[in-house]
């Protein structure tokens, strides 16, 4: 049995649904099992990771997980996981990571998990991908109501990963041997710009989009209205004073999986419902 936390996420319902697709044995851990859309030969757990103590009976028969970074207390949740004598651990963490910059909010949280297994005494595996393609859902309010879209870090090219050939790495991380001990940086097949991707999806839904960049000052005073101060500062870090690269491009996924990694625009054609709908998948 394989435990996927985060399961109604982007990453996490790919997971589930290729792990299924492989017959593979199954268990998604939710906050509220009610909301599972699964295939019926997944089991649905309520579980929450901010919460290690109810993790119990979701770990319970499970020989490796799928599991998010991140949370306040990993150190707890990786002793729930070792004392249910699970063999392996696939981290979603961040390349963000290889910065190895502490003072930054968001690289002391990935490092934060990625310490928390690498000393938990069970086998791992580390995930670190690029930003997510499945970001650019943010812009759903904004197209839900007219065709500009406007967004921050305007000339901040990211190499965006499809959730997809995540989950297909995970896949091959839970279910084979080789890869365990391994920190595998993962990055899409292209670097694009915010403007680009909102091109592409122009394209791709047949309408006349427009990107227009949001001034830095005003994208830093709106993040901090949404996030931790501390989160905010460190995306303006990331983004506008340079501090990571996340175009930089990788051939891991075609290593492992075989093939090339989805491009943004294969991502937006597999969810372009989303987007004429305006409803998140």
């Amino acid at each position: 049995m394989i435990l996927v936390t985060g399961a109604n996420g982007n990453v996490g319902k790919e997971v589930v649904e290729q792990l299924a697709a492989g017959s593979e044995p199954v268990r998604a851990l939710l906050r509220d099992p009610a909301k599972a859309a699964f295939a019926s030969n997944v089991e649905a757990r309520t579980g929450d990771l901010a919460r290690p103590e109810s993790l119990a009976p979701a770990l319970a028969g499970v020989r490796a997980i799928f599991l998010l970074g991140g949370h306040p207390d990993m150190p707890g949740v990786l002793d729930a996981i070792r004392r249910a004598s699970l063999e392996r651990v696939v981290l979603l963490s961040s390349r963000s990571v290889l910065i190895g910059d502490p003072s930054n909010a968001i690289v002391k949280m990935w490092l934060d998990s990625e310490a928390a297994v690498r000393d938990s005494g069970v086998a791992w595996t580390l995930l670190r991908p690029s930003g997510f393609a499945s970001n650019a859902l943010r812009w759903l309010p904004q197209l839900r109501v007219g065709n500009t879209v406007r967004a921050p870090f305007a000339q901040a090219k990211v190499a965006s990963i499809d959730p997809a050939d995540i989950a297909a790495v995970a896949v091959l991380a839970l279910t084979k041997d080789d890869l365990a001990g391994q920190a595998l940086a993962l990055s899409g097949p292209e670097a694009q710009l915010p403007e680009q991707q909102v091109q592409i999806l122009a394209k791709v839904l047949g309408r006349p989009l427009r990107f227009e960049a949001q001034p830095d000052d005003e994208a830093l005073a709106e993040l901090k209205k949404s996030a931790p101060p501390e989160f905010a500062d460190a995306f303006y870090r990331f983004f506008i004073k340079g501090e990571f690269d996340d175009a930089v491009l990788l051939p891991t996924v075609r290593e492992l999986t075989g093939r090339a990694p989805y491009g943004f625009e294969a991502w937006a054609k597999r969810n372009a419902n989303a987007f004429q709908s305006g409803v998140a998948p």
